[in-house]
Parts: C-alpha cells; structure tokens; sequence
C-alpha cells in the first residue's frame, strides 16, 4: 500500500469507531500532538465525508454495525487505498485477515498512545 508521506501538519486521519467516546479521546491525542484529525462513528459518515480523497491514515474500529472495520476495509481497497491501523477490543481471526490485506498495524484497546503514535508514523512514511 502507498504510503502518504506527509507531516503532520499536512496528515489528515480519519478516526472510525461506533463508540463516541473513544474517537473523542483519539480526536484529541492527535490533536495534541500536531494531527489534523476527523472523527466518524459509523463506516457510511466514513465513505460520505466530502474530504475522503484528502485522508492520510485511518485508525479504524473492528466490530461496528451494519459495516465492520474489515468490510470497510475492502471497500477502501477497491476504491481509494488509504493506511488503515485497526483498534479493537477483540483479538481473533480478524488480526490476521487485516494484516494480510494490508493494514499498518492492529491494536488492542487499550493500546499505548505511544503505540498508536508509532504506527501514524509508520503509515505516513514518517
């Protein structure tokens, strides 16, 4: 997968998880640390976002309604390859499915910020 390579004041991340909760706490980690950051709660808000072709990197729930982390995970593939790093509070078959299609990292909630900021560097070829 391409990588994006810019810094972080270029970067754009999408932050997807159906938990509210956690795409304000990760809004506001990146935020801290120089990112642009937009959160989304459901994989549609995702794929309707006006900027889509402007995201850099996308920190993306497994298990969501109605579209999961990996079904969004092919759509992207199909249509705009963006880095994905997968979070989960689960770890199981889809760790290897994610990995194997590409992803940049999987973390297991909680995962150290630290962790997270690693992989945004990995993805965006930092």
């Amino acid at each position: 997968m391409k990588q994006r390579n810019k810094s972080k004041d270029e970067a754009l991340i999408a932050i997807v998880d159906d938990d509210a909760s956690v795409c304000e706490a990760l809004e506001s980690l990146l935020k801290s640390i120089g990112f642009r950051a937009a959160t989304f709660t459901s994989a549609r808000g995702f794929l309707d976002f006006t900027e889509l072709a402007n995201v850099s990197c996308v920190v993306l729930d497994v298990s969501m309604p109605k579209m999961s982390g990996l079904e969004l995970q092919r759509h992207l593939l199909a249509s705009n390859p963006i880095p994905i790093i997968f979070i989960t509070a689960r770890n199981g078959k889809s760790r290897e499915q994610a990995l194997r299609a590409g992803a940049i990292a999987f973390l297991t909630k909680s995962f150290s910020d630290e962790a997270l900021i690693d992989s945004l560097h990995a993805a965006l070829g930092a």
